[in-house]
C-alpha cells in the first residue's frame, strides 16, 4: 500500500493525516510511534504504519489511556496487514483511517505536480506551472482570510482546486526562512505628529 512505502517528515505527515504539527511532533516524541519514526539526515521521519499509528493516536487521545493507546498503535505498527485491532473490549476499524491517509498522500503527491521550482524563475521559489506565481504566496493569501473568490478574481489563471492545493502544499513545505516578527515600518520614526482634540474630528 502507499502509506507502507512512504518516509513523510513531520510536515508532510501533518498534511497528509489532518493531524496539527504540534500533536505530531508530541505523539513522536511520546514515543507513541516507536519503530515507526527514522532519522534520516538530521531529520526524524515517519515510515511505513507510522502514518496510521500517527492518525489513530491523535483520534484515540479522548477514548483511551496513555499506555492503552501505546499498546494500539504498537499492534497497528507491528502487523501490517491487520484491518482491526482489539485493546480490552475494545476493537478498533483501521481501514477507514488507512482510506483517509492513502487519498492524503494521492492528494500531496497531486499539488506536488502542479508546482515548478526553477532557479531560473524568482530564484527558485515554487510557482505554479507555467506561471510565476508563488505558491505559498497564495497559501498565506487564504491564511490571512482572503476569500477564495477574491483570489480567483486577483489570479484568473488558477483555478479553485489549485488554491486548495497550494494550501496543503505550503503546509507540507513550509516557505524557507523565518519570517519577520515585525514589519519593517513599525520600527521607522513617524515623520510628523500633531495632536487633536476629539471635539475637532469631522463627523
Amino acid at each position: 500500500m502507499a502509506q507502507a512505502r512512504a518516509a513523510l517528515s513531520a510536515n508532510e505527515a501533518a498534511s497528509v493525516t489532518s493531524v496539527p504539527l504540534k500533536q505530531v511532533h508530541r505523539i513522536v516524541d511520546a514515543g507513541l510511534l516507536e519503530g515507526a519514526v527514522e532519522n534520516r539526515a538530521g531529520m526524524r521521519v515517519i515510515v511505513g504504519r507510522g502514518l496510521i499509528g500517527l492518525k489513530l493516536a491523535h483520534e484515540t487521545a479522548d477514548l483511551l489511556t496513555p499506555e492503552g493507546r501505546r499498546q494500539v498503535i504498537k499492534k497497528v505498527i507491528q502487523r501490517p496487514k491487520a484491518k482491526t485491532i482489539a485493546h480490552h473490549a475494545l476493537t478498533l476499524d483501521v481501514r477507514p483511517i488507512e482510506t483517509a491517509i492513502r487519498r492524503g498522500l494521492d492528494t500531496l503527491e497531486k499539488a506536488k505536480r502542479m508546482v515548478a521550482i526553477d532557479k531560473d524563475v524568482l530564484g527558485g521559489t515554487p510557482c505554479f506551472k507555467g506561471t510565476r506565481i508563488p505558491v505559498h504566496d497564495i497559501a498565506t493569501m487564504i491564511a490571512n482570510g482572503d476569500p477564495k473568490p477574491a483570489v480567483l478574481k486577483a489570479y484568473p489563471r488558477l483555478t479553485a482546486e489549485q488554491i486548495d492545493l497550494a494550501v496543503l502544499y505550503a503546509e507540507a513545505y513550509p516557505r524557507r526562512g523565518r519570517p519577520r516578527r515585525k514589519p519593517l515600518w513599525r520600527k521607522a520614526r513617524p515623520v510628523a505628529s500633531q495632536r487633536f482634540s476629539i471635539r475637532d474630528l469631522p463627523r
